[in-house]
C-alpha cells in the first residue's frame, strides 16, 4: 500500500512492525482483543510474551484518547510509538516507549511487565492466530 494511503499513525505502526520483526515479534495492526477495544499493534514474542503498542502521532491524537488503560489487561508490556517530534514528557514514565518512523522503530523504554494469567495467553494467542490466518485468507482470496 503506498504511503499516501496510509495515516500518520499507520505509517508509525509499520515502522514498529519492521522493528519488531527484527526481534522476533510477529505482528498485527487494528488488533480486537474482545469487543469494543482495537489497539493499533499487538507482538507476540517468541516465548509467547504479547506486547500492545499504541501509536500516537501527535499532541492532539494523545490527548482525545483516555482509553489506553484498558489494553492493559491484554498484555505483558505496553508501549507508546511515537515520533522524534512528539513531546515525550506527556507520556506516563511507568508505560514503554518507542520512537518510531514510517520505516523502523528504536525501542528506547520497557515498560513494566505484567504477566498475563494463562487462561487469557491462551485465549490472546488463539485469537491472534485466528485473526492473522483470517487476513492472510482474505488477501489469497477476497471474495471469500
Amino acid at each position: 500500500m503506498e504511503d499516501t494511503f496510509l495515516q500518520p499513525g499507520q505509517l508509525l505502526a509499520r515502522g514498529v512492525c519492521r522493528h519488531l520483526a527484527s526481534l522476533d515479534f510477529e505482528t498485527i495492526e487494528e488488533f480486537t482483543p474482545e469487543r469494543g477495544k482495537r489497539v493499533d499493534v499487538m507482538a507476540l514474542g517468541p516465548k509467547g510474551e504479547i506486547w500492545v503498542i499504541e501509536c500516537k502521532s501527535s499532541r492532539v491524537d494523545f490527548t482525545s484518547d483516555q482509553k489506553w488503560d484498558g489494553y492493559l489487561e491484554w498484555c505483558d508490556r505496553y508501549f507508546w510509538a511515537v515520533d522524534l517530534e512528539f513531546p515525550t514528557e506527556l507520556l506516563p514514565d511507568d508505560t514503554g516507549l518507542i520512537i518510531a518512523d514510517p520505516y523502523n522503530a528504536e525501542l528506547i523504554r520497557l515498560g513494566p511487565e505484567e504477566k498475563l494469567a494463562p487462561a487469557r495467553r491462551k485465549a490472546l494467542t488463539l485469537r491472534f492466530a485466528r485473526q492473522a490466518a483470517r487476513r492472510h485468507r482474505a488477501l489469497r482470496d477476497p471474495r471469500l
